[in-house]
């Protein structure tokens, strides 16, 4: 093929894949689009790689204005959120990294010399809501009260390319809000920039984790990092996500517990360790549940479970205070106290007092039954453990409103955990439920490592049952307990899940910046092939899909006028420069579209 026909086709497919991308965008886009063009041409970088310092925040000025004082120069820069042009002279309102403030722009202030282009140009029409400004000047107060800033100069400091969602208000009543959940969670950036208080939420799950950090480190504990990626799925009862390693050509566990790995550094010595860290269960997602969560596991040695409450008193009480100020918060609209002591009360005594079942000494198939009385959908996989766990979970779990220690669970529930001292067939353990869910476990660490040998055989005969749950017995771990580790308590807390708590909110997404979501869903679309195929030429086909057309079977009961106007109306909008098809073209598309007879 000669190269000049080469080239002409290649000028054809850029020129489609162009106006293409063009018919993708919506009239807002474009016209930020042709702005940035304008821009360029007029020498202005729309995204300049200087440094710009500021001096000050929004916050800052507001709390230090004082108006008998000298006017006070200031630089700052944010989003572009409002914009009001009077003439010679403006307000535009900009959003920096902790608020809002006014900037009062003139022209003749920002442009001294004769030249007005970057007033009734660039600010007037090619700035747009969501750009970056960087504004130097002066802080004023207005004749209606406002703390403001008199702009002596301004300087593009990023071009936003899409509109920003921007809630407007009549009679009180707010429209174009972003407030859809699937939404905001996938688009969290943009959350964050119109929504007010979701980043308050993320800032205080930030104080949350600062504080944890600061009484761990105050009690002496070290702060640790153990592997991710494990050969084991260890250290708790969960279904793990697999991926594959292939430098070794093996297969490995994203982690579902740090547990193991800290109770091999007490067994190293260390007299507390503690990991914030992200942990991977591949369960269901829901309001309560994401698949990677964030948990701290805390392990000291030489203190049982009795210790481990009254700490973990001490560090939610702490934590409660920094995030709200006191040691209560308000909850699904119920108040929540984390002040010290919390109830604690037996598992077994529990399920008794919210069901009038006895489950001590019980076999498993007498649970099994009583399960099913109380209308609990259980299999025969289910072992004792598990049965007692679906019990005290449908039925009381969701009660205890209030911080409550569930203490001395049954040792087939707990296969990390020591035996009680003085309840046979029951172990040292806790959970803490808050506002009906857990948000704690704990133990009294098991050390008998023949004991501990024996727990993860039972473990393996669970999973034999078909319980893909079931803990796999972990050698090398085995082999540390071997050499002795010292009575030892540990608890893991959900991270997520005490954010919800501290900040009121009754979704998990609420506080995770990006949570786990779907897919999203996309409107099917005929391929350029299928098109084809009824005489439809492939640059027709993103014309035809900009008119709402997508699938070939969508044209089948159009007529043809109709389709023509459509069609070609969009090419003379976006200027596409090609040469409209008659009627009978259109007539043709719409006659091949029509289903086929199949003959029998």
């Amino acid at each position: 093929m000669p190269l000049r026909k080469k080239f002409v086709i290649l000028h054809h497919q850029i020129h489609a894949i162009t106006f293409m991308n063009i018919l993708e965008l919506s009239e807002q886009e474009i016209g930020r689009r042709q702005s940035l063009q304008e821009l360029r041409a007029l020498g202005i970088d729309p995204y300049p790689a200087a440094e710009f310092p500021t001096n000050a925040f929004s916050t800052d000025i507001r709390a230090s204005f004082d108006d008998d004082a000298a006017p006070r120069e200031v630089v700052v820069a944010g989003r572009m959120m409002s914009r009001r042009v009077m003439g010679k002279a403006s307000f535009a309102e900009i959003q920096d990294s902790k608020g809002r403030i006014q900037v009062y722009i003139t022209r003749d202030d920002i442009c001294p010399d004769e030249d007005k282009t970057l007033y009734n140009t660039v600010f007037k029409r090619l700035l747009d809501i969501g750009d970056f400004i960087g504004v130097e000047g002066f802080v004023f107060r207005t004749q209606t009260g406002e703390i403001s800033i008199h702009a002596k100069s301004l300087k593009l400091l990023s071009k936003s390319l899409k509109p920003l969602p921007i809630v407007k208000y009549k009679d009180g009543v707010a429209y174009d809000k972003f407030d859809d959940p699937e939404l905001r969670y996938r688009q969290r950036y943009v959350d964050l920039v119109v929504n007010e208080g979701v980043k308050e939420t993320f800032l205080q799950r930030a104080t949350v984790i600062r504080t944890m950090r600061r009484v761990l480190d105050e009690a002496g504990y070290t702060e640790v990092e153990t592997p991710t990626l494990q050969m084991i799925a260890g250290g708790a009862s969960a279904r793990p996500f697999i991926t594959h390693f292939n430098a070794l050509d093996q297969d490995m566990y994203m982690r579902i517990a740090t547990e193991l790995y800290l109770k091999r550094l007490i067994v190293g010595g260390f007299e507390g360790v503690y990991e914030i860290g992200k942990n991977f269960r591949n369960e269901g997602m829901d309001r309560n549940h994401n698949p990677e969560f964030t948990c701290m596991e805390l392990y000291v040695q030489y203190k049982d479970y009795n210790w481990m409450m009254s700490f973990t008193e001490h560090l939610l009480e702490t934590i409660c205070v920094a995030v709200n100020g006191k040691p209560e918060c308000e909850i699904d609209g119920q108040m929540v106290s984390f002040k010290a002591p919390y109830r604690r009360l037996p598992i077994l005594d529990a399920i008794k007092e919210k069901t009038g079942y006895d489950l001590d000494g019980k076999t498993e198939d007498e649970i099994r039954e009583i399960a099913k009385k109380l209308g609990i959908e259980v299999d025969e996989t289910m072992g004792k453990g598990k049965l007692i766990d679906e019990i005290f979970g449908e039925t009381c779990e969701g009660s205890f409103i209030q911080p409550t220690f569930i203490t001395d669970y049954p040792v087939e529930m707990s296969p990390l955990t020591k035996m009680h001292r003085s309840k046979p067939g029951l172990t040292e353990r806790f959970e803490l439920m808050v506002n009906g869910k857990e948000l704690a476990n704990a133990y009294s660490e098991l050390n008998d490592p023949i004991d501990q040998e024996e727990r993860f055989k039972e473990q393996m005969r669970l999973a034999d049952k078909g319980d893909d749950e079931a803990m796999i017995i972990d050698q090398d771990f085995l082999r540390a307990l071997q050499y002795g580790m010292p009575p030892t308590s540990g608890i893991g807390i959900g991270i997520d899940r005490l954010t919800m708590l501290m900040t009121g909110k009754t979704y998990i997404q609420e506080v995770l910046f990006f949570p786990q979501m779907r897919p999203e869903k996309k409107a099917p679309r005929s391929t350029v092939a299928e098109w084809a195929a009824i005489g439809v030429p492939e640059i027709w086909v993103p014309v035809l899909n900009k008119c709402g057309y997508y699938l070939v079977s969508d044209i089948k009961d159009v007529n043809p006028q109709k389709l023509q106007m459509d069609v070609c109306g969009v090419n003379k909008k976006f200027k596409l420069g090609y040469d409209n098809p008659k009627v009978d073209e259109f007539a043709r598309w719409i006659e091949a579209a029509q289903p086929q007879e199949t003959v029998e």
